[in-house]
């Protein structure tokens, strides 16, 4: 089969792999569309230490059945799927307790790291199993579906945090995640919902999306904006979808006493802590990490036309052209958002 390869640090080859062998429980999936992630942009660099060479990359996706392992039983050929980012055993401690995105031994699509290496979906067919799989409804497309995941990832981290109805919401960073968390936000009847970042195009289309007020953090001051919407406490709640030093210090300062943040963005390994402001205002810090059952939700959001998809799809774009859509990702172009590539 033809995949895209990251065969070492910056370097993507279109390659003729071997089909993945089916495992009893798994079913061999037909890729339609698959979505470049900010993750796999940031860790085709090594900068991550997420994406060691060589890995075909993806965990973004949706396709067809084509083949089904002995033991599976409610799957068959020609159903229309997508499937969770995390592999993750049925019978594990955090599995059995609903936390199966925190279940020791897990693996995750696409990424090859110091624990594990798993070959992704930047192919035209991969191996995933019956357990993770998720049906597409008719009216929803094979491009949209391969968007559940990120959406997926934000309504997680809404899930996670106490929000209140006409909450006043801060949300760090207007990329895909933060896009779409504005709109579950929205949807979740906060009162205010902020958002800020650097990029201008970005902040027009978060306000388009749902967002009350925008900021731009490089020539304003977010905490100020922030105060003056909130007859000076500060927003009740705030998420980090970026995850540098920048964005966290920027939320602390802006956020009322007593108020949550919850951490969706992992870009920086560590982050100095204004530990003071934390322990003095008393805030609480929360990680939300990847998904753990959303799918469902997404999907029906998905099908009622729920959410805004389209404005977020900068391009539909060949496999073959993948090599060069990175490297636009990479050099980060103007008005760029969500690349979806079709093996």
């Amino acid at each position: 089969m033809k995949a895209l390869v990251l065969s070492e640090y910056n370097k993507f080859e279109i390659k003729d792999v071997a089909v993945p062998t089916l495992q009893p429980d798994e079913v061999l999936v037909n890729i339609k569309a698959v979505g470049i992630c900010g993750s796999d942009v940031h860790g085709m660099d090594g900068s991550t230490g997420r994406r060691r060479p060589p890995i075909i990359m993806g965990h973004e996706a949706a396709g067809m059945i084509v083949s089904v392992g002995s033991q599976v039983r409610s799957w068959k050929t020609n159903d229309r799927v997508t499937f969770d980012s995390t592999i993750y055993q049925l019978n594990d401690w955090y599995s059995r307790r609903g936390m199966y995105n925190l279940s020791d031994n897990r693996v995750v699509l696409g990424v090859s790291c110091a624990e594990f290496k798993r070959d992704g979906a930047f192919a035209e067919y991969v191996a995933v199993p019956q357990h993770i799989l998720y049906r597409i409804p008719g009216s929803v497309s094979y491009e949209h579906a391969a968007m559940v995941e990120p959406i997926a990832v934000a309504l997680h981290a809404v899930r996670l945090t106490n929000i209140s109805l006409n909450d006043t919401v801060l949300v760090g960073g207007a990329g895909i995640i933060g896009l779409f968390l504005i709109q579950l936000l929205r949807q979740s009847g906060c009162g205010k919902i902020i958002a800020f970042d650097v990029n201008e195009e970005k902040l027009t289309l978060a306000r388009q999306l749902g967002a009350t007020h925008v900021s731009n953090a490089s020539t304003t001051n977010v905490a100020e904006i922030v105060r003056s919407l909130t007859d000076g406490r500060g927003a009740d709640v705030g998420f980090d979808v970026v995850g540098v030093p920048a964005v966290l210090t920027c939320l602390v300062e802006s956020v009322r006493k007593g108020a949550s943040i919850t951490l969706i963005g992992n870009v920086s390994a560590e982050v100095p802590l204004p530990l003071q402001q934390v322990v003095t205002r008393q805030l609480k810090l929360q990680g939300s990490c990847a998904i753990c059952g959303e799918y469902e939700t997404v999907l029906d959001l998905l099908e009622r036309g729920a959410l805004s998809v389209d404005p977020m799809m900068s391009a539909v774009a060949p496999l073959d052209e993948g090599a060069e859509w990175f490297d636009r990702l990479y050099r980060q172009e103007k008005g760029l958002l969500k690349v979806i590539l079709k093996p």
